[in-house]
């Protein structure tokens, strides 16, 4: 299978002696579950970059989201460097190569963005970041994730928030779009509420906007973003594998990116979940793809 081109036409590097703000990658596989098959997740990073070709040449042009050109009249600051090739059941060393890209991001000042990938990825991202703490965690997803273990796996895609509560770097979790009927028991519900993780439904959010979310995180602290594509509304974002009615909106999604993007910083974003198997004529890889938009233009203004 050829590989799309990159996320907007954007450069794998940058002329020397410029750093990137931004620098994207994918990773297709992290921990697969004994008997599952995650290769439909491993479509997705590429399908959101084909998604983004049309507006390639446009990045100069006037973005009604952002209030103004993409990268505010400023240089094109962000690259893409491809896919980390990931091998399913390698669970260990995926989780080892997608920390390191993490972490290698990280050095270069840049923000990373990875593009999943089940949820499982999320969690050696959010491990690339132990150098670089503390940070806040702000989970946009339809479910808690606070499994400890699935058929004595404690790394998969039930457990990143579980996980990341583990981790000495992470200093607080925000949880926004929850609903419906999700993988957790009563005792990882406690288990969460224990540690001091803030829910907010998605209910809420439709009740009473994004600053039901954001009150929660202090300002100025350093966020990473973890996007679940189910928390969208699957009307809007068809191509997950679990759809559930009552999500959030695509204006909703952005808002609270840039809502976000004022009140903290952005420190790093993935976006996972996304299942091109599912899709339906594009629509989640199109809305995927603007929605990756907003997040690099909210970093952009931030620095």
């Amino acid at each position: 299978m050829t590989a799309s081109p990159p996320f907007l036409g954007f450069p794998d590097r940058l002329a020397d002696g410029c750093m990137p703000h931004v620098v994207i990658f994918g990773a297709g596989h992290g921990t697969t579950y004994p008997g599952k098959d995650s290769s439909g997740h491993t479509l997705a990073a590429d399908a959101i970059r084909a998604a983004s070709q049309n507006d390639a040449a446009l990045v100069e042009h006037w973005d009604f989201d952002l209030g103004g050109p993409l990268f505010d009249a400023k240089p094109v600051c962000c690259i893409d460097v491809g896919n980390i090739p990931t091998i399913m059941n390698d669970n260990a060393g995926n989780r080892a190569r997608i920390e390191t890209r993490t972490r290698e991001a990280l050095t270069l000042q840049a923000v990373p963005i990875l593009l999943g990938g089940d949820c499982s990825v999320t969690i050696p991202f959010l491990t690339g970041f132990s150098d670089d703490g503390p940070v806040w965690i702000l989970q946009i997803d339809a479910h808690i994730d606070w499994r400890e273990e699935v058929q004595g796996e404690r790394y998969g895609y039930s457990s990143p928030m579980r996980r990341a509560s583990e981790m000495p770097h992470v200093a607080g979790i925000v949880q926004v779009g929850l609903r419906g009927v999700g993988s957790a028991r009563i005792t990882d519900i406690e288990a969460a509420r224990r540690y001091g993780s803030h829910f907010v439904t998605a209910q809420a959010i439709h009740a009473r906007g994004v600053e039901s979310a954001l009150q929660h995180i202090p300002e100025d602290a350093r966020v990473v973003v973890t996007l679940d594509c189910d928390s969208i509304d699957p009307s809007i974002m068809p191509g997950v594998a679990a759809r559930t009615p009552g999500g959030l909106t695509y204006t909703q999604v952005i808002n609270l990116i840039a809502g976000l993007g004022r009140r903290a910083r952005i420190a790093g974003f993935d976006l996972v979940e996304l299942y091109p198997p599912a899709d339906i004529g594009g629509l989640s890889a199109q809305a995927a793809a603007r929605l990756l938009v907003n997040v690099i233009g909210a970093i952009v203004r931030q620095v």
